[in-house]
């Protein structure tokens, strides 16, 4: 089993499968209401001897898991909201042991730029591409998105070397729904299409978020 750390990890979506799998996990979440989701889980897959739950965000990372402590850290859907995302990679690095591997997974510019063209808000568009956060106005949701090549420079700058980047949802976004749950096969071709255009570097500028593996 692995020494995991899940940043943001809540109620346990992913670290309860892991643990399942006999891997230890810490997740660390700022919620109390997430953590005790977590612990419940965990208990009904009996595997709360292999999760802990510690209340805290990315800046305290390293004091809450330990330095060096980590041979993973996942970080998915996370690095959007912190103060400051190279700190936060920082401090995820100081958790992973030499080798060390980093998931992180980011909401990616274009694709949002991409959606609000094609509903019509097209200055929302000009807006989201010029946006040094890649937002598309004071209403959006989303405090921050990243390009590829922004987040790669990012974790150079916090000491981390990037191994694989993948697209994620660079079509179930655009395709209607109601076509996907209509039509016979619909579902398992868009994943098997999706699968295939993960790895394209043209159409993973287009996904809606990416998913690179790091190690330290």
């Amino acid at each position: 089993g692995l020494d995991i750390v899940d940043l943001g990890g809540g109620t346990g979506g992913f670290a309860v499968p892991l643990a399942v799998e006999g891997h230890r996990v810490t997740v660390v979440d700022p919620s109390p209401d997430a953590l005790a989701s977590l612990e419940r889980r965990a208990r009904d897959e009996g595997v709360s001897d292999l999760v802990r739950g510690v209340q805290g965000d990315a800046a305290e990372l390293p004091g809450l898991a330990g330095e060096s402590s980590a041979d993973a850290v996942l970080c998915h859907g996370v690095l959007e909201y912190v103060d400051d995302p190279v700190q936060a990679l920082q401090a995820m690095a100081s958790v992973l042991r030499a080798g060390g591997v980093l998931s992180l997974l980011v909401a990616q510019r274009n694709a949002v730029v991409l959606a609000r063209a094609l509903a019509g808000h097209l200055a929302e568009a000009r807006v989201a591409l010029q946006d040094p956060d890649g937002r598309w106005g004071t209403n959006d949701p989303m405090p921050r998105r990243f390009d590829e090549a922004g987040i790669n420079a990012q974790l150079a700058d916090a000491g981390f070397m990037v191994h694989t980047v993948h697209g994620v949802r660079t079509f179930a976004d655009l395709v209607p729904s109601a076509f996907v749950d209509s039509e016979p096969g619909a579902a398992e071709s868009l994943a098997e299409l999706e699968r295939t255009a993960s790895q394209h570097p043209a159409f993973r500028a287009l996904a809606t978020q990416l998913h690179i593996l790091a190690t330290r």
